[in-house]
């Protein structure tokens, strides 16, 4: 199994199998990670993977629409794009009013 930590939603860790989707973890497990969609269509559910980035799979095409490659460079994902194979921590901005 592999740790997510939530840090926004009081650092919540949960544990997961290899290779889960990062927003499915966080709706199962409470995580508070914000979304609309989940299909990544709306980018509403960008994170920022603080520690463990290399833990997590190749951006896709669908996260290409919604953020900038400084973002990638800075550790930002769409969690509904994003599985996860190791221990991350994540982080994301409140959602907009």
């Amino acid at each position: 199994m592999i740790e997510i930590t939530f840090i926004t939603n009081g650092g919540k860790v949960v544990s997961a199998a290899p290779n889960s989707n990062l927003l499915r973890v966080s709706l199962k497990e409470k995580g508070g990670i914000p979304f609309k969609c989940g299909g990544g269509l709306c980018g509403t559910c960008k994170c920022l993977i603080e520690e463990g980035l290399e833990n997590t799979d190749a951006v896709k095409p669908k996260e290409r629409r919604h953020l900038k490659p400084e973002e990638f460079e800075q550790g930002y994902r769409m969690a509904c794009q994003t599985f996860v194979n190791g221990n991350i921590k994540v982080s994301w901005a409140g959602r907009p009013e």
